[in-house]
């Protein structure tokens, strides 16, 4: 056996204790970035219907949750505010869950319905790293989406945009 001298021991012991004492777990961080994009969507359930977005996300920096707003354009149009709370995944993605207002209006149906209803917006965004390019994805399902039917619609979009 080996004689380790008393001080080099306690020595070796206190630094993996103060090692072990100051490491803290790492957690993933909501991407941050507000962002403006554009995409295609596709209304689903009047029918098939291909249209354009605009989307918007305004990131609030403290917290978890974001401002959205798509501009869904297909026969109609319908404008589609949302807040919504973020779940990060890594460093540069995150789910999200957003709850707000389908605001349609006028003759013909947008992809999520022809009268102003509640909506639920799941979807991700992610942010392609050393750039400024956001690459984004959701679903909105819009309740009670249409003045006749009173049935559920949703729609699909997706996109790029530009993070500010």
């Amino acid at each position: 056996m080996k004689y380790i001298p008393y001080s080099v021991s306690v020595l070796g012991a206190g630094l993996v204790l103060s090692l072990a004492m100051s490491t803290q777990r790492v957690q993933a961080q909501v991407a941050y970035g507000s962002y403006i994009g554009i995409g295609p969507t596709v209304g689903i359930t009047d029918g098939i219907q291909f249209g354009g977005v605009i989307a918007g996300r305004y990131k609030l920096l403290e917290a978890p949750i974001s401002l959205r707003a798509q501009v869904l354009i297909g026969n109609n149009t319908a404008v589609v505010p949302t807040v919504s709370y973020d779940f990060p995944l890594n460093w540069q993605a995150d789910a999200y869950l957003g709850a707000g207002l389908v605001l349609a209006g006028g003759g013909g149906s947008s992809p999520v319905g022809d009268k102003i209803s509640f909506a639920l917006q799941p979807g991700i965004d992610y942010m392609i790293p050393n750039s400024n390019t956001v690459i984004f994805g959701n679903a909105i399902i819009a309740f009670d989406a249409y003045r006749d039917s009173g049935g559920t619609a949703i729609s699909v979009q997706g996109g790029v945009g530009l993070r500010f």
